[in-house]
């Protein structure tokens, strides 16, 4: 489909989408919701697209959910109502959450409400120093809905959590950082290069195995299974990931060690087609 709200560029099997409503500095309506719901079904078995970034056009990531798009303009509308959510659900957390190659969110700027969702979901988010994070739910007398109130709850520090979901204030790149929500924050000037050498990095690494290390890391929530249970799930999925490495030749990673090939605490090992 032709896209109208998102742009997707290709380079050196890295795939970027850009949410492009720079005007609403980004925010999510359910044209959008439709369209990243479409594209990520198709960079998902899109062979180019080795590591996906999420980023935003102009000074914002994202302003959430657009409020006169998807709460105002259809509240009249069930079918329309039913649709949109639907969407934004999908392409926030069923389809990215377990998308099958590594992605990260580039936070380039204002990062509000819903698109906690996107950066939570993605594996690796890197924020611009100068990004404006909020939870201002609380500001037009609403909750964090959704999956929002669930996502900071699992990966802020929780009284940090609570402190910006009942306040409503606002938090920088570094913060995010520093309570948990962000991998890591740095100079708005050295944001992209900083994604592009992670991204770099990860594309250096056996697609096979970057795939099953994030299954094992969130289709399964490890925290809640007992000792012995975790042992046979990571079994199953590290035999699994051996089976398929075999069927399509791909180097051994410990015999090639053994061969003194490489040293795997100083890089991967050697991949024909990185």
């Amino acid at each position: 489909m032709s896209y109208e709200t998102i742009l997707i560029d290709k380079a050196k099997g890295v795939t970027t989408v850009t949410l492009n409503r720079p005007d609403k500095r980004n925010a999510m309506s359910p044209r959008l919701h439709e369209e990243m719901s479409d594209a990520l079904r198709d960079l998902a078995v899109d062979d180019e697209t080795q590591v996906l970034v999420i980023t935003g056009a102009g000074e914002s990531f994202c302003a959430g959910q657009d409020l006169k798009r998807y709460f105002h303009d259809i509240r009249d509308d069930p079918r329309a109502r039913a649709q949109a959510r639907q969407n934004s659900h999908d392409w926030r957390y069923r389809l990215l959450h377990p998308f099958p190659k590594p992605t990260i969110a580039m936070v380039n700027g204002y990062c509000f409400g819903g698109a906690f969702t996107v950066v939570s979901s993605c594996d690796i988010a890197v924020a611009a120093d100068e990004a404006v994070f909020g939870l201002s739910e609380i500001n037009f007398g609403h909750i964090p809905g959704g999956m929002v109130a669930k996502i900071v709850t699992d990966s802020m520090i929780p009284k940090q959590a609570l402190y910006y979901i009942l306040t409503g204030r606002q938090f920088d790149g570094a913060t995010a950082a520093r309570i948990g929500f962000a991998t890591m924050s740095v100079p708005l000037a050295e944001l992209k290069d900083t994604v592009d050498g992670i991204a770099a990095d990860l594309r250096a690494k056996d697609p096979l195995a970057l795939t099953a290390c994030k299954e094992a890391f969130k289709s399964v929530d490890l925290r809640r299974l007992s000792a012995e249970e975790s042992l046979a799930w990571l079994t199953a999925k590290s035999d699994q990931l051996i089976r398929k490495q075999s069927q399509r030749g791909e180097i051994d990673g410990i015999q090639g060690f053994l061969d003194k090939k490489y040293r795997p605490g100083f890089g991967p090992a050697p991949r024909e087609n990185a």
